[in-house]
């Protein structure tokens, strides 16, 4: 049993939406399969991941340093104990062979895609969802059918109104979302609030939005906004500046009764650690969102779990970012609070695989084995091509 390949290609997200702070017209995500000599159906298996969004392609450090390492090793040194499947920690640790501490966050997100993709194939091979596989490692087997889910929606766009806004909710109400995200800080605060109502008119209660500013705000311009949505009473409010201001963020929990929420922004749990220590984050009411492809992955990801749970955050409080199918497994084999959902955001990328279904705000797990991609037929065949 070995990896045979490894393989990536960079894809444009081929989107006109911005956030607060840029657009993602050039943007880039770069697609990997890790193809093994396991013969499944007469076909090898192969593990696909990509790179999440917001990140440019990553595929320099793939080819040039993360994959010969993997390639040029033992295969037995590879495998789990039993010599029955890829051990992904193994994986992981001969990927970063040489690498020096610190700097995280310039392999953090080519290790992390490749260590998702390499998870897939791991379910795969146990020829069981990801979910469960996860589930029964790592949350004493307690799997579950449906995961909390809410749409990253509410973008800019050049010429929007009130009324694209109005309509954009009505469409995933009828999908059957119950709570969506926006986008804030791109407008100054009394338009940003005129957005705010316009998408509270449909869907309801403050609880039902949040809104992510995209580490757009200083100290001074995150308190006004702080003090100028709370009225409101929305279920986070999200990134209002960078992860790495300690202060801002921890001046603003003494300031700010509603949830906060960062992590997308975070490379490993080491930052979250740090954040955690520092930021001010209360347990009983704030949001982690780290996103596992650009944080080191899954593998890293259940460290981030244990470290949460050291400063008393309970998996509830834990939201990974990413509207994807990789993300969806690791809420609902890890017990977390929700997924994220992007319907019909970033071209073949969008959405959740054909097997899953949004009912009353809640998404169904799929029972393909491995994360599903196969269930998406745009996005699957740039990966099938890929690994050909």
């Amino acid at each position: 049993m070995r990896i045979t390949r490894i393989v990536e290609r960079a894809v444009p997200l081929q989107t006109r939406l911005s956030n607060a702070r840029s657009d993602f017209s050039q943007m880039t995500t770069t697609v990997v399969a890790v193809v093994s000599d396991v013969i499944h159906e007469g076909r090898p298996l192969v593990g696909y991941a990509f790179n999440s969004f917001g990140r440019y392609a990553c595929g320099e450090q793939i080819r040039e340093r993360i994959a010969p390492r993997i390639l040029a090793a033992d295969p037995d040194s590879l495998l789990d104990e039993a010599g029955e499947n890829f051990d992904p920690a193994a994986i992981m640790a001969c990927g970063q062979h040489r690498e020096r501490r610190g700097g995280y966050a310039e392999r953090a997100i080519p290790m992390g895609t490749v260590d998702v993709a390499v998870w897939d194939l791991v379910a795969k091979v146990a020829q069981q969802p990801l979910h469960r596989l996860l589930a029964e490692r790592y949350s004493g087997g307690a799997v579950r059918e449906r995961v909390p889910t809410y749409v990253g929606g509410g973008w800019y766009f050049p010429g929007q109104t009130a009324d694209d806004l109005r309509a954009e909710m009505a469409r995933h109400r009828e999908a059957g979302y119950t709570m969506v995200k926006m986008k804030v800080g791109g407008l100054p605060v009394a338009q940003d609030c005129r957005r705010i109502e316009a998408i509270l008119s449909v869907m309801g209660e403050g609880r039902n939005l949040a809104v992510d500013a995209s580490c757009s705000f200083g100290h001074e311009a995150a308190h006004a906004y702080a003090r100028a949505i709370s009225p409101y009473g929305l279920r986070w409010f999200e990134e209002p500046c960078d992860s790495l201001e300690y202060g801002t963020y921890a001046a603003l929990a003494q300031a700010y009764e509603g949830p906060l929420a960062t992590g997308e922004n975070m490379a490993c749990a080491l930052e979250l650690d740090h954040f955690l220590t520092y930021g001010g984050f209360r347990p009983d009411r704030d949001i982690i969102q780290i996103d596992p492809p650009l944080a080191f992955g899954i593998t890293e990801y259940l460290k981030v779990v244990a470290v949460a749970e050291a400063h008393g955050f309970t998996r509830q409080s834990l939201y990974p970012h990413g509207g994807n199918m990789m993300c969806l497994h690791l809420a609902g084999g890890l017990g977390l609070g929700a997924c994220e959902s992007y319907p019909d955001t970033f071209g073949l990328f969008s959405g959740f695989s054909d097997e899953v279904r949004i009912a009353d705000g809640q998404a169904s797990l799929p029972e393909t084995p491995g994360i599903g991609f196969e269930r998406q037929p745009a996005l699957y065949e740039v990966m099938r091509d890929l690994a050909a």
